[in-house]
């Protein structure tokens, strides 16, 4: 009998061959944006992973949305043009099945940063920073930009990028897109009241603060009919006062309504005084929560490591699908190790083939 984290699952027309994901991880390595030669090998070794859905990093939809100067963006030819070449790669290597998608984003307040090696704080004065935007002039934290507070005629010109880049993903090839409304970026300064002060249409009511993301989604559905559509979302901020489950549930029975086919359960973010609890699978309650309120499937990220912990979040119907993140950098053969473990059948191409036998010999079948 075929091992629940083993079956495909269609969503919203798009059918993967199991319910492993990749979760987007933002590399820090393109040039303006685009592409390079580190996504290349990348995304070919995402592919040949075993897991059935790729969600490349975090792709900004302008310049001045991206955290660092090497974040990955689709607002230029030249970054369409590097991302076909990566994904053609890696699609001509694939495992039977995968399917592959981009995280559309604009980071906010939270841009114009240094990379993690670099520190990851905001750009110094000679490390050519850009201005920030956000929903409200309220910085991420002490030290940091005070963003501009988007006009309505900013906010609208920037829901129409997110249609732009959308156009831009259907060309380069991707199979879905994923909007990022999690981690404290743009879409997720919009849904929190400590953030998002505003007293305008886009503020206030839970009504307000959401218009952002539907609106985007609306936007985006419509640039790009023909691929898939899912959300990430940081379901609770973890800080009193702040966006959480019951809001969260609200939200994304607003998406689904607007085409949103899953959601990915994340958290936090948004504030650099937040109680983040640590753990195995932290956040699986949380993609629970949605799963139930919501009526929608969903994805559960974080601190999931094993393929006994993966099987049992989907075995138990506590989520769809579950998404890997460091996991798949530390062993770029995880869903091979999955199979092994659940005595399901590898997929591998030919050049991979005689590798096979030796994860199975490496992780013997669970029981039953």
């Amino acid at each position: 009998m075929t091992a629940p984290l083993f079956q495909p699952i269609t969503l919203d027309g798009l059918t993967f061959p199991n319910r492993i994901a990749i979760a987007p991880m933002c590399q820090y390595s393109a040039d303006d944006g685009s592409a390079t030669d580190w996504h290349l090998q990348q995304w070919m070794s995402y592919a040949m992973s075993g897991a059935g859905m790729v969600t490349v990093e975090m792709t900004d939809v302008e310049r001045r949305g991206r955290i660092s100067h090497g974040c990955l963006g689709l607002y230029s030819d030249h970054n369409e043009q590097a991302a076909k070449r990566a994904l053609d790669a890696a699609k001509a290597v694939a495992c039977p099945g995968t399917k592959f998608g981009t995280q559309l984003a604009h980071a906010g307040r939270k841009a114009s940063n240094q990379k993690p090696w670099e520190g990851g704080g905001p750009l110094k004065p000679d490390q050519d920073p850009w201005p920030v935007v956000s929903a409200s002039a309220i910085a991420y934290d002490t030290g940091w930009q005070v963003p501009h507070a988007l006009t309505d005629e900013d906010i609208v010109r920037l829901v129409e990028k997110f249609g732009d880049s959308a156009r831009r993903a259907e060309r380069v090839g991707f199979d879905f897109i994923e909007l990022h409304a999690a981690h404290g970026y743009l879409i997720f300064q919009f849904l929190s009241p400590l953030s998002n002060q505003r007293t305008d249409r886009w503020g206030g009511p839970l009504e307000n603060r959401m218009r952002f993301a539907v609106e985007i989604a609306r936007a985006v559905k419509k640039a790009a009919p023909g691929l898939m559509l899912g959300a990430r979302l940081s379901v609770k901020e973890w800080v009193d006062g702040g966006f959480d489950v019951d809001e969260a549930i609200e939200v994304a029975k607003a998406l689904k309504a607007e085409g949103v086919a899953y959601i990915c359960a994340s958290s936090g973010g948004n504030q650099p005084h937040q109680k983040l609890p640590s753990g195995p699978g932290y956040q699986v309650h949380l993609a629970e929560a949605i799963r139930k309120g919501a009526d929608i499937p969903t994805r559960a990220v974080g601190l999931i490591t094993t393929p006994e912990q993966a099987n049992a979040v989907v075995a138990d119907g506590r989520a769809d699908m579950v998404a890997l993140a460091r996991a798949f950098l530390a062993d770029p053969r995880w869903g091979w190790r999955a199979a092994a473990v659940f005595g399901e059948k590898i997929e591998a191409t030919p050049q991979l083939l005689r590798s096979v036998t030796t994860m199975q010999h490496w992780m013997k079948p669970a029981a039953g």
